[in-house]
């Protein structure tokens, strides 16, 4: 038997998780946590309801803290974004998915998240049942404060994706990435490069550091490519990488990809797009 928790039924990332937990063998059994969030708390539900079983989980940032939780309980080693099980060998992400690391479990049990975006969805939604951990002196949260998006879609939730790096040049310059980004109904991104240079704030950055990303379109304009930026959007469908240096990083992980001057082929994609809407 395998335990599993599910941030939410319909959640792509817990769906990936029931998917490794199938791969383990014999019967799955799911649960949630009804209540406020407190990660102690609800590990102890998950640690009182699992008995010996395995425990698997989502790689999502909740995830990863529930099942450290979990770990830590049992005093037992949690393998965390785990792309491959084989027994008690599995096959995990490092350092913002630039290592695969092999790996041996020495314990009785398993405890593991599904790295993001490894192990294709469940077909159907899981029927999970819900615990109700009583929470005691467990620190948990009390408000939830959204960011000011100004009406724009989030960069989270965003369907495309018009991120800049240094190419850009400018603060001032991303106008023309905002341009095209509302023409496609999505948001405006960038690299740490840029908030470190104050022309976007923080909210705005894509990355290991930043927001991680999984839009249908990501479109990468005068960034490199370095790890930890790829490390936020990998979970892109598509990504077009557009840069004037052939040798650009970012290439080697762009579906579609445009040398050149990003002043001019920005603007360009947006006059196109206008001709075609007829706006």
């Amino acid at each position: 038997m395998t335990v599993v928790f599910l941030e939410d039924a319909d959640d792509e990332l817990s769906r990936q998780a029931v998917t490794l937990a199938q791969s383990l063998g014999g019967d799955v059994r799911a649960v949630r946590v009804d209540g406020d969030y407190a990660p102690a708390a609800w590990a102890k539900g998950i640690v009182e309801t699992a008995g010996e079983d395995d425990i698997v989980g989502p790689g999502s940032d909740r995830g990863n803290e529930v099942l450290a939780h979990v770990a830590a309980q049992l005093d037992l080693p949690l393998a965390a974004n785990v792309t491959e099980v084989r027994g008690d060998e599995v096959t995990r992400i490092r350092w913002g998915g630039t290592l695969l690391e092999e790996a041996r479990i020495h314990a009785g049990r398993r405890l593991l998240t599904a790295a993001p975006f490894a192990f294709e969805p469940c077909v159907d939604s899981t029927q999970a049942e819900i615990l109700r951990p009583e929470l005691g002196d467990a620190v948990k949260v009390v408000e939830h404060v959204a960011p000011d998006t100004g009406g724009k879609v989030s960069l989270a939730d965003a369907k495309v994706v018009v991120s800049g790096g240094r190419g850009v040049g400018s603060a001032e310059a991303f106008a023309i990435l905002e341009e095209l980004a509302a023409l496609l109904e999505g948001a405006v991104g960038c690299s740490r490069v840029v908030t470190s240079a104050g022309w976007r704030p923080h909210t705005d950055q894509v990355g290991q550091t930043g927001t991680k990303v999984s839009p249908d379109l990501y479109i990468a304009c005068g960034i490199s490519g370095a790890t930890q930026h790829i490390a936020g959007c990998k979970g892109a469908k598509k990504l077009l990488a557009i840069n004037d240096d052939p040798e650009a990083t970012i290439f080697n992980h762009a579906d579609y990809a445009v040398i050149g001057n990003l002043h001019e082929i920005v603007p360009a994609i947006t006059a196109e797009l206008r001709k075609v809407r007829g706006a």
